[in-house]
């Protein structure tokens, strides 16, 4: 089996379903609330390990009520907690608010999250030694990030990184050695501080850091599909037409769904295939983790990828 190193963040979203932002010193009612387990580098294992893959997660929770939730949901989904660090911190909240058109406004508090560091890599060191692929996000530490990336680069492991939520004083060359960058048009806008209105834009952007070093750069672009640059590959794989209820860990299923695709066929076009199939569904349902499906539905949803997962 597969086996993935998620180095990164868990939080619990508290989501409100809205009609619109309330203005300064307004309060509004909102028709919905939901809570549930989140965290960028938590949804990207929960994915992966639905898909099949074999999830190690590194990651630091708090003293607080969520914390034990959060580890049985992990086990709950056949990931390995040896490696999920409690510590003497709230844990990590994610107020997410999602208007009608399923657009979605999301504030983060990192907690917990804030105290993952380089030598918790080396306490997992020998375990992620036989991982096949590092993943990261960018709600930990910058410093824990970049120690990560080296950790992949000594040991030879592919390292994904997800440059998200958006840090524009994040340093390229302390991460272009990973195998695969992986932002959104945003978080790709403010990695090269380039526009990216455009789909010439956004090429010219990720062209960039295919030239800074990166071997391969995927954009997920949202309704406008995904874009794959490396050095001899320039591929762009068109969007689904879904009915989108709620956008939100779309990006995160998209690389879960990668990860595992990748781990076991190491076919970068065919993984980002599965993924684009993937993400687009997750958004038909509300919510982050609960709208990833299992490999068995997934292949019911899509029976036309049967053989292909």
């Amino acid at each position: 089996m597969m086996k993935i190193a998620v180095i990164g963040s868990n939080m619990i979203d508290l989501v409100s379903y809205i009609t619109r932002m309330p203005t300064k010193g307004e309060t509004l009612e909102a028709p919905d609330f939901k809570m549930g387990c989140g965290g960028k580098g938590a949804n990207q294992a929960i994915a992966a390990s639905r898909l099949g893959a074999d999830v190690l997660m590194l990651t630091r929770v708090g003293n607080d009520i969520f914390a034990d939730n959060t580890i049985a949901n992990f086990q709950a989904n056949g990931i390995s907690t040896d490696y999920v660090l409690r510590t003497n911190a709230s844990s990590g909240v994610a107020p997410i608010f999602v208007d009608p058109l399923s657009h979605n406004s999301i504030i983060i508090v990192k907690g917990a999250n804030s105290y993952l560091s380089a030598s918790d890599i080396q306490s997992a060191a020998e375990d992620i030694k036989k991982c096949q692929l590092i993943v990261l996000q960018l709600e930990i530490p910058t410093e824990t990030v970049y120690a990560a990336v080296q950790f992949g680069k000594e040991h030879n492991i592919p390292v994904l990184l997800n440059p998200a939520p958006a840090q524009p004083d994040l340093i390229l060359d302390k991460v272009k050695s990973c195998e695969f960058i992986v932002p959104n048009e945003t978080e790709l806008s403010l990695l090269t501080g380039m526009p990216v209105e455009t789909e010439d834009e956004i090429r010219n952007a990720a062209m960039t850091l295919r030239d800074a070093g990166v071997k391969n750069v995927i954009v997920t672009m949202g309704q406008r599909g995904v874009l794959w640059l490396s050095e001899k590959t320039q591929q762009y794989f068109p969007p689904l037409n879904v009915n989108a209820k709620d956008t939100t860990g779309a990006g995160d299923a998209f690389i879960g769904c990668f990860a595992s695709m990748y781990c076991k066929s190491k076919d970068i076009a065919h993984s980002i295939e599965i993924a684009n199939h993937y993400a687009a569904d997750s958004v038909t349902r509300l919510g982050t983790q609960t709208s990833y499906l299992n490999k068995e539905d997934f292949l019911q949803q899509y029976p036309q990828l049967s053989g292909k997962i």
